[in-house]
């Protein structure tokens, strides 16, 4: 097993079965509270959860956020979780290609086209890695890996600091994801991994080009506490795990970047546990809300069970549309949402 594959296992593994929540902070969604609508003189069957993103057409605002590759049982999950995309029209990322691109025998467990030919699909690859020598090359060989409609570029600085041999040097890499940017004719979405963007970041990289921005804010899960769980020297363990409330929480987050950002769409995902805090994200003006770790475990068992959570999510997204009087996305966006915040009674 190589050291690639090998700490993607240990990922999966930690995720499932550590406590890698965030610690001392929260995605925030507990302090918005939609206003009951008493009377919504909607159709509840009529409510309409479509969007069309990137020119793909999605039953719900829903996206299937990258989690793993590169390894047999990323296979596996992959599958199961494009199954479930392509039958509920949803949305879905893969995880880091790196080791797709650097051991082709790999590349199979990215590749989901077989049994999910239409969904609006995105490729993966570390922001970083145009630092080590990757270049728009293989940002375009991740993309035809899979037959991808968009890109990710995954921003985790905090993960390497705290990783064991953890790729540090992140100088200049605004030019580099421009040029990448450039170079491609798909749209390049920057996404954080877990601790959020800051709305200079956010403008920064509309500047120069990027197509939307993922907050994937803190709140859910932290990936300095995956690395904790890595570490075998007690020292680093110790200071991976300091860094465990480390972060911008997803609605701190999703906030600041959509104000700062109005012209490109916004992806909400880090702590997003349900289709309220869906509908929540939606109302703050998230064009595509993404979940990872509450369907992982679903994934590794079948894509049926992965089905069904996803839609228990969109039935509760329908739902809180219906009390909120929203018969589609556009009239979510106005529903009545206060600030209330935790402890406080209205």
């Amino acid at each position: 097993m190589s050291d690639i594959e090998g700490r993607k296992r240990e990922h999966i593994d930690a995720v499932l079965n550590k406590d890698v929540s965030s610690k001392g902070l929260t995605a925030g969604f507990e302090d918005y509270r939609f206003d009951h609508l008493a009377l919504p003189e909607i159709d509840f069957d009529a409510v309409n959860t479509k969007t069309m993103l990137f020119g793909k057409n999605l039953a719900a605002p829903l996206l299937l956020s990258s989690m793993t590759g590169g390894t047999d049982i990323a296979r596996h999950i992959n599958l199961s979780l494009a199954e479930a995309a392509q039958s509920l029209g949803i949305a879905m990322g893969v995880g880091s290609q790196r080791t797709g691109i650097e051991k082709p025998g790999f590349a199979d467990t990215f590749r989901v086209r077989s049994v999910a030919p239409d969904i609006l699909l995105f490729a993966n690859l570390g922001a970083v890695q145009l630092n080590y020598g990757y270049s728009a090359d293989q940002a375009q060989q991740a993309v035809d890996m899979i037959g991808a409609d968009a890109l990710f570029l995954h921003l985790n600085p905090l993960q390497e600091a705290v990783q064991t041999g953890g790729d540090r040097n992140w100088t200049g890499l605004y030019d580099r994801i421009a040029t990448v940017v450039a170079a491609l004719d798909v749209p390049v979405v920057v996404k954080e991994v877990g601790n959020g963007i800051s709305a200079s970041v956010a403008r920064r990289l509309v500047d120069i080009g990027v197509a939307g921005i993922d907050v994937a804010g803190a709140g859910g899960t932290s990936w300095s506490e995956v690395e904790a769980y890595r570490q075998e020297e007690p020292t680093m363990r110790r200071v991976a795990h300091a860094f465990a409330g480390w972060g911008i929480p997803t609605v701190e987050s999703l906030n600041a970047v959509v104000a700062e950002a109005p012209d490109v769409p916004v992806f909400a995902s880090g702590g997003i546990r349900s289709g309220i805090d869906a509908a929540k994200a939606i109302r703050l003006g998230a064009s595509l809300v993404g979940m990872a770790a509450p369907t992982l475990g679903s994934a590794l068992e079948t894509s049926r069970a992965v089905h069904d959570t996803m839609t228990a999510t969109i039935q509760e997204l329908r739902i809180a549309m219906f009390c909120t009087g929203s018969q589609d996305l556009d009239a979510l966006r106005s529903a009545g949402l206060r600030h209330v915040p935790t402890g406080v009674t209205l």
